[in-house]
C-alpha cells in the first residue's frame, strides 16, 4: 500500500506544477489586461485596430508626411494623453503616452508655437493669460516619474512662441489645499 501512496504524493506535485503554471499565465493574462493603451500596439500595424480598441480619438492633426496624429486625452482630471501617429496609407507609425518629461523636453523654447505644442500634447488642461508679463500659458495636468502628480505650463508671447515652460505640483492633489473649506 505504500506505492499508491508515493504515486499519490507525485501526483500531487505535478499538479502543484500544473497549478503554479496556470497560476502564472493567469497572472501574465491579467497584466496583460492592464496593460496602459499604448502598451497594446506594434508600429506598422493597421491604424484601425488602435480605433477599434480605443475609439474614435478625440483630436487629430495633420502631420508634415501626410499622416495623422490621433489623441485620446484623460481631461479635465486625468494625467495622460495616448498619441498615436499614422501614415499616409493608414499604418500605425508608432503609439505612446505623451504627458511625459520626456516628451515635455523635446519642446523647443523659441521655436515651437502654439500649434507644435497642441499637435504633440492636444488642447491643454486650462489656459490663463497673464497681461503683465503679455503671456499666454497652457497648462497640462501629468504625473512626473508615474509618482508625483504635476501641472507642466508652456508659456507663449503674443506671437504664438513658446518662451518658457515651467512644472508644478497640481494643486488638484495637494492634501493640505482646502478648496472652498475654511
Amino acid at each position: 500500500m505504500i506505492v499508491p501512496v508515493i504515486a499519490a504524493r507525485g501526483a500531487c506535485r505535478g499538479a502543484a506544477r500544473l497549478g503554479s503554471r496556470v497560476a502564472a499565465l493567469l497572472l501574465v493574462g491579467a497584466l496583460g489586461a492592464c496593460a496602459a493603451p499604448w502598451q497594446r500596439f506594434t508600429a506598422g500595424e493597421d491604424a484601425s485596430r488602435v480605433t477599434a480598441a480605443l475609439g474614435s480619438p478625440k483630436e487629430s492633426y495633420p502631420l508634415p508626411d501626410g499622416g495623422h496624429r490621433w489623441l485620446w486625452p484623460t481631461r479635465p482630471f486625468g494625467e495622460t494623453t495616448t498619441a498615436a501617429d499614422v501614415d499616409a496609407a493608414g499604418r500605425l507609425v508608432s503609439i505612446r503616452q505623451v504627458l511625459t518629461n520626456e516628451s515635455f523636453a523635446q519642446v523647443v523654447v523659441g521655436q515651437w508655437t502654439r500649434e507644435d505644442v497642441q499637435r504633440h500634447f492636444g488642447l491643454p488642461e486650462e489656459t490663463a493669460y497673464y497681461p503683465l508679463m503679455r503671456r499666454a500659458v497652457w497648462s497640462y495636468r501629468y504625473m512626473d516619474a508615474d509618482v508625483w502628480y504635476m501641472l507642466y505650463h508652456f508659456y507663449f508671447d503674443d506671437a504664438g512662441i513658446v518662451r518658457s515652460t515651467q512644472k508644478t505640483p497640481d494643486p488638484l492633489h495637494d492634501p493640505d489645499r482646502h478648496f472652498g473649506n475654511f
